[in-house]
């Protein structure tokens, strides 16, 4: 069943009946002015520059965007996900069936044609020329030209250049640059992120627009004598123009405020054409546009559910409740019966089964706020709800004003704690309905919108992971009383990190994870960890201590004494918590650290079972506490639990499995079944979900002074018009883009396709000037399928065909390579002595590749400063800001470089972490002693530290703690900062994935304050040296940045002699 529905919008106002308005985007006026092309719901349509019904151009499952006119204005050019990535099509402006230009799977966006209409030019990242230093990164794209009729793309410019428009037919063309991978959408910033407008006359690039902010989209009028751009020169994006003979001479045209101009285009004779807060405008006027849309019923779908997450056992083991795109289900664990208990837009979460297993609790956030749910089932005859007839749902707290999460019912099952407003833990009688509360929440720092807590089986304390003294986000384990109004306990006061507590021993014990053992991470997360227990008195702790011997002795006596008849009595008996001396009753189990997952123990305390990464992949190991020796059951991931017998140990992760306690292998516990979903609603619900999350957990609390409630009014509007993931992406990033905010943003990760390309790699660079049949080889990279001994392949020779297809001049080969990677291939290679041969290879993917282009750049970085230094310098680069790269540099410093006079620092195109800290120490080495050996000089002291002269690179495309770790190394007097400025994006970040798994967005949560008071973010560092890499010479493989540090260091080293 089709549905046709009209959406207009008016040309001065939104009347009533048009409703909201839409959503139209990329709109492109036609050479005459007289055609505007634009997307609307993933698909082209073309409408009249005076307005009216539009005509589809397209109509297709897949996304096109980014539409531009050929010269003639008979054909438009497109960007299309058809294959899985955005290739570019053509399609007459009449309509027809889209014909696809370009093949390769790296991400192709158009932006003009050729003055003469013969060719496209695109962005894409497919290779540098092999004598370029640019940094290998997927940002860093490349200009390519590629016929309207198809074939090989022929590369324009190795360096970015974004939003061509061609100056008359001169050759010359104006571009927008790009110097890193900040989101496109963000506003408002004035950072040396932002992009400038250069010139390109076929061998020099010159810089016309110099504003500290964004400068973007130059369109260059068909008399060559005026360019017409958007800028936020005034707050906001609108168009502005300058003479292109008097760039300085800049005057705004449109005076558009709250929302930014976008997507610029200008017809021959002077018409322009943008889109300003969803609707499209020509000559400075909205245009009305109406469009017959053909509406199958889409936003209703079907999905599978084969397991889930937020997940509980119930005590017996019968039951396992889990949650699937934000819906409570409970399967059988001994069947496959499955069912759904909710059914609402709005996400559950947290779900828990109460003692008796007769009801459910959960979090939901359908009253627009987190409220606890239970869920009951009202018939005598249902004993277990997947066979549940009738289930009732009721809220805990009606007219909820606060967040309301995590419940879980007491043992006895009268009560039930949650979490309020993401930081205290409260309590809820169900008979009285009264509340208390437990924890105050000061001590919680929670940036995730919750913590993880648990009742001891006694129901008298709750344990916990906290940061206890003002040392986030080290956490300690704790427990408090269950009555309220008393202090927390800390039980075990580390500086390190505690957490992942649990009640175990019958309560006498806790079992938790610590990273005290491991080897340290010198970032903030990975460390490797152990599973540990503490025993909260004495008697548990001897009773553990004691050899098989002991035990069986004791049984023994208590046969004979016939004290066995009352310990049933015993185990229910109050909790002892003993605190003195309770830190000499911390353990560690597991025998060496690791990568670790959950971890449960048996009844007796004898055996451990815990997930660890010693090997590949996660994996539950089984470990015999008194031998010592561990042993592997098979791959696992996922909170373990025991049913009430301790019979079987279940898993209970994305997807499910148990094993019976003893057993040598897990088995699965099975579940399918169907669920409908209504995308529309759902994607309301993400919209106002992110709305609320920014504003309860953005880590200014002024919010950069934003008015967020109008915001989100502006933007939800648009709603209604959204059919699809990307769409829905950009609006979240238009919206958290008004921010003016680093680490946010939204993204689409889209599912593969089955017919998606995959463009395999054969570790060459080829010569991009080589003008006949074949590719020409210029360079084997190092670490690639032919960088072997045995390898016949070279510089200078030419691979003349692929699995037997010839390759010919301007032939795209492309198609040749889709979806080889780590398969055999055959090539046919002309060798440069004439001789030809038939070799075979296995190509590797792109993203291999590129680290092997990363390495191949250090090396390269490195060699240059040993020369320009006469090997007194050393060079490392940070990659990033984590354990990894930290160890990598230690290891060079102290060891290849340590003969050296100083170090050069890169840190260019790092993307962040946290080793801001470790750098600071690292690098701060001030020499007090030399070890001396009979005569002999040793070693200099400090021996881990870096004792001599070092210089810092920085540029900016530096993110996150890349900002924060130069600051640092400034802000200590470390040494000098050489390059461009920082942007100020030092912020730390939760990337939350939202209901629908292929959406995601960012909330900055944790903002880093200078004792002057200011923050980090928004904060420009400078640089003391600040020098560019000019453009024509980076290509041609000269770093200026690089010279100059050198250069720098050692006139800083000769002072100081």
């Amino acid at each position: 069943m089709k549905k046709f529905i009209f959406i207009i919008l008016s040309v001065l106002t939104i009347s009533a009946s048009a409703g909201n308005v839409s959503w139209l985007r990329y709109p492109s006026i036609s050479p005459d002015g007289k055609s505007v092309v634009f997307s609307y719901g993933g698909d082209l349509y073309i409408v009249a520059s005076e307005g009216g019904e539009a005509r589809k151009l397209t109509s297709h499952q897949a996304y096109d965007y980014s539409p531009i006119w050929s010269p003639d204005g008979k054909t438009i050019v497109f960007a299309s996900d058809r294959f899985g990535n955005f290739d570019i099509y053509k399609v007459s402006v009449k309509g027809g069936v889209p014909q696809r230009l370009t093949t390769n799977s790296a991400k192709e966006t158009p932006w003009t044609f050729t003055p003469d209409g013969k060719s496209i030019l695109f962005t894409a990242r497919i290779q540098d020329p092999a004598s370029s230093v640019l940094f290998p990164k997927s940002s860093m794209t490349e200009l390519y030209s590629v016929s309207i009729e198809g074939g090989r793309p022929q590369q324009v410019l190795a360096t970015p250049a974004e939003e061509i428009s061609f100056v008359g037919n001169t050759g010359t063309f104006l571009y927008q640059d790009c110097k890193g991978g900040e989101n496109i959408w963000r506003k408002h910033h004035t950072s040396s992120i932002t992009r400038d407008i250069w010139m390109y006359d076929g061998a020099k690039h010159t810089k016309l627009t110099d504003f500290k902010g964004e400068d973007r989209t130059p369109r260059v009028s068909a008399d060559g004598k005026t360019v017409y751009f958007t800028s936020e020169r005034d707050g906001s994006f609108n168009v502005y123009s300058f003479p292109i003979d008097n760039p300085s001479q800049v005057k705004k045209i449109t005076r558009h405020k709250t929302h930014p101009v976008r997507f610029l285009t200008v017809s021959d004779n002077g018409v322009l054409c943008y889109a300003y807060d969803g609707d499209i405008y020509v000559n400075n006027s909205k245009i009305s546009v109406s469009i017959t849309v053909d509406e199958t019923d889409n936003d209703m779908a079907e999905l599978s559910v084969s397991g889930g997450s937020d997940n509980d056992l119930s005590k017996d083991g019968k039951q396992i409740a889990f949650i699937s795109r934000g819906e409570v289900f409970v399967t059988s664990t001994e069947f496959k019966t499955v069912k759904q208990i909710t059914n609402t837009p709005e996400a559950e979460s947290d779900v828990v089964f109460s003692p008796d297993g007769k009801k459910l609790a959960y979090a939901t956030e359908r009253e627009g706020i987190w409220n606890i749910y239970t869920a009951e089932m009202n018939r005598k005859e249902d004993i277990y709800f997947p066979y549940a007839t009738v289930v009732e749902e009721k809220p805990l707290f009606k007219n909820n004003k606060v967040d309301r999460r995590a419940p879980q019912f007491s043992p006895d099952g009268k009560e039930i704690a949650y979490i309020e407003n993401r930081e205290k833990l409260m309590v809820y009688n169900i008979e009285s309905g009264k509340t208390r509360q437990i924890t105050d929440g000061s001590q919680c720092y929670s940036t995730s919108g919750a913590f993880g807590y648990s009742w001891s089986p006694d129901g008298k304390w709750f344990t916990m992971s906290y940061c206890s003294n003002h040392h986030y986000p080290y956490n300690d384990i704790g427990i408090v009383s269950a009555k309220g109004g008393e202090p927390m306990i800390n039980l075990t006061y580390s500086g390190y990190t505690d957490h992942s507590p649990q009640w175990v021993l019958g309560g006498n014990a806790i079992l938790f994870t610590s990273e005290r053992y491991g080897m340290r991470n010198h970032a903030s997360w990975g460390t490797m960890e152990d599973v540990m227990i503490i025993f909260l008195n004495r008697k548990a702790y001897e009773d553990f201590k004691k050899k098989k011997e002991e035990r069986e002795l004791d049984k023994a006596v208590a046969k004979l004494s016939e004290e066995s008849k009352d310990k049933k009595k015993d185990e229910n008996k109050d909790i002892v918590v003993e605190l003195e001396n309770i830190e000499e009753r911390i353990i560690r189990l597991t025998p060496s650290s690791s990568s670790l997952g959950s971890a449960a123990l048996s009844k007796d305390g004898r055996t451990l079972y815990y997930q660890a990464s010693y090997e590949a992949g996660m994996n539950l190991w089984k470990l015999d506490l008194e031998s010592g020796n561990p042993s592997k059951i098979g791959s696992a991931s996922g909170n373990m639990k025991w049913d009430e017998k301790f019979s079987h140990l279940y898993v209970l992760g994305r997807k499910f499995s148990k094993m019976k306690d003893g057993a040598k292998m897990l088995e699965p516990v099975s579940v399918s079944t169907i669920m409908e979903m209504d995308l529309a609603a759902e994607r309301e619900y993400m919209f106002n979900h992110v709305y609320r999350q920014e504003k309860e957990r953005f880590y200014n609390e002024k919010m950069h002074g934003v008015d967020w409630e109008m915001l989100t009014a502006a933007y939800k509007k648009f709603l209604p018009h959204i059919n699809n993931n990307y769409d829905f992406a950009e609006l979240l990033s238009e919206y958290l883009g008004e921010l003016n905010v680093s680490h946010t943003g939204s993204g689409y990760r889209a599912p593969a396709a089955p017919n998606s390309v995959s463009t395999a790699n054969l570790g060459v660079f080829f010569d991009l000037n080589w003008a006949e049949d074949g590719l020409k080889v210029e360079e084997i990279v190092a670490g690639g399928p032919f960088d072997k001994a045995s390898s016949k392949l070279a510089a200078g020779d030419v691979i003349m065909a692929i699995d037997g297809v010839k390759i010919l001049k301007d032939m795209d080969y492309y198609p040749l390579l889709d979806r080889k990677a780590g398969k055999r291939v055959l090539l046919n290679i002309r060798k440069a002595s004439g001789e030809v041969m038939d070799i075979v290879t296995v190509p590797i993917s792109n993203s291999a590749f590129s680290s092997l282009l990363y390495k191949r750049w250090v090396k390269d970085n490195a060699k240059k400063v040993q020369e320009l230094s006469g090997g007194r310098l050393g060079y490392v680069h940070i990659e990033g800001m984590n354990d990894e790269s930290f160890r990598t540099v230690y290891s060079d410093i102290l060891g290849r470089y340590n003969h050296c006079d100083g170090i050069v620092i890169d840190t260019r195109f790092n993307g962040g972490g946290r080793l801001h800290e470790d750098i600071e120490v690292l690098f701060s080495g001030k020499k007090y002693l030399t070890q001396e050996i009979r005569g002999k000089d040793a070693c200099d002291m400090p021996s881990r530290r870096y004792n001599k002269a070092s210089i810092m690179i920085i540029g900016e495309a530096n993110y996150s703690n890349a900002h924060g770790t130069p600051w640092v190394y400034k802000h200590k007097g470390m040494g000098l900062l050489v390059g461009k400025p920082v942007p100020g994006t030092m912020t730390s970040v939760n990337w939350e994935t939202l209901q629908d798994p292929t959406l995601y967005f960012g909330i900055p949560v944790v903002g880093y304050r200078t004792a002057e008071g200011t923050y980090l973010e928004n904060s420009q560092l400078e640089p003391d040296l600040d020098v560019e890499n000019t453009k024509e010479l980076v290509v041609k493989g000269r770093d200026e940045q690089l010279e100059a540090a050198v250069e720098a260091l050692l006139k800083q080293i000769d002072a100081e002699k």
